[in-house]
C-alpha cells in the first residue's frame, strides 16, 4: 500500500520534530543572541565611558604579560 503525498509530508514533519540533534545548536544560538543584545545595551547605556576602562584593563594585562615574559626570558638565559 502506497502512501499519499499528505501522509508522506506528515511522516517527514513528525520525524523532523522528534529529531533533537539540532537542539543544542539552537540553544547556543539563542544564548549568543542574548549576550550580544546585552553587550549592545551595555555599550549604548554607558555612552562611551566603558571603552576607556576596557582599554585600560587590556593595557594592564598586556603589561603584566610582557613583564612575566621578560622575567621568564631572563631566568632561562635567552
Amino acid at each position: 500500500m502506497g502512501y499519499t503525498v499528505v501522509s508522506r509530508v506528515y511522516i517527514a514533519l513528525t520525524n523532523c520534530l522528534r529529531d533533537e540533534s539540532a537542539q543544542g545548536i539552537t540553544e547556543y544560538g539563542a544564548i549568543l543572541a542574548f549576550v550580544s543584545i546585552l553587550v549592545a545595551l551595555t555599550f549604548s547605556v554607558t555612552n562611551g565611558s566603558l571603552m576607556p576602562a576596557i582599554s585600560l584593563a587590556f593595557s594592564a594585562v598586556a603589561g603584566q604579560l610582557n613583564s612575566m615574559a621578560a622575567t621568564a626570558s631572563a631566568a632561562s638565559g635567552s
